[in-house]
């Protein structure tokens, strides 16, 4: 079976990062033992690396290369911000456990919505942070093999849900906590 839309895939692969030509890191690795899954074609995942392993089967390897533009985009010189100290207070006292150089934290944007930033720098009255995603300016390089493919059963459709918020009984709401399923 050939990979196509709505149907699961699952890979594994050794993603590195940097320019082509010179000593790439490696950025992480899905295994065979721990191999990404996915439903084709549901925008889950870039869609420069679904046009890339698109017709796919079991067994067939890939290795491609997609640019910032491809990827997560160019570095934005201006998604780096200082922000007030004040605002990573808690109970009146800056919140040195969470908010450290390196740390990623969850924040909200202006208009209410969920955005990770990445610490940079604590200075005296703020906190410098980057609201790039943290591969954006950087080529990508997958070399991986097809592990497998075929139409999702209803047990990985609840799955998939599950790992996207829901209760994966496929009720649709977003908080299933509250005993909507």
């Amino acid at each position: 079976m050939k990979i196509t839309r709505n149907k699961y895939v699952s890979v594994c692969y050794d993603l590195y990062v940097g320019e082509e030509g010179e000593d790439n890191e490696l950025m992480e690795s899905a295994t065979a033992e721990r191999p990404l899954k996915f439903i084709f074609g549901m925008g889950l995942m870039l869609e420069a690396f679904e046009n890339n392993i698109n017709g796919l089967q079991k067994g067939d390897k890939f290795d491609f290369t997609l640019k910032p533009e491809e990827a997560y985009g160019v570095f934005v010189e201006e998604h780096v911000a200082e922000l007030p100290k004040k605002i990573f207070e808690v109970n009146g006292k800056f919140d040195t456990e969470m908010v450290k150089e390196g740390a990623t934290l969850p924040m909200m944007d202006s208009n209410g919505g969920r955005i990770n930033g990445s610490v940079l720098e604590i200075k005296d009255d703020v906190v410098v942070m980057d609201f790039n995603h943290p591969l954006a300016g950087e080529t990508l390089h997958f070399i991986g093999e097809v592990l497998d493919v075929h139409d999702p059963t209803e047990a990985e459709l609840a799955e998939i849900n599950k790992s996207l918020g829901g209760c994966g009984e496929g009720c649709g709401c977003d908080d299933c906590n509250e005993g909507c399923c």
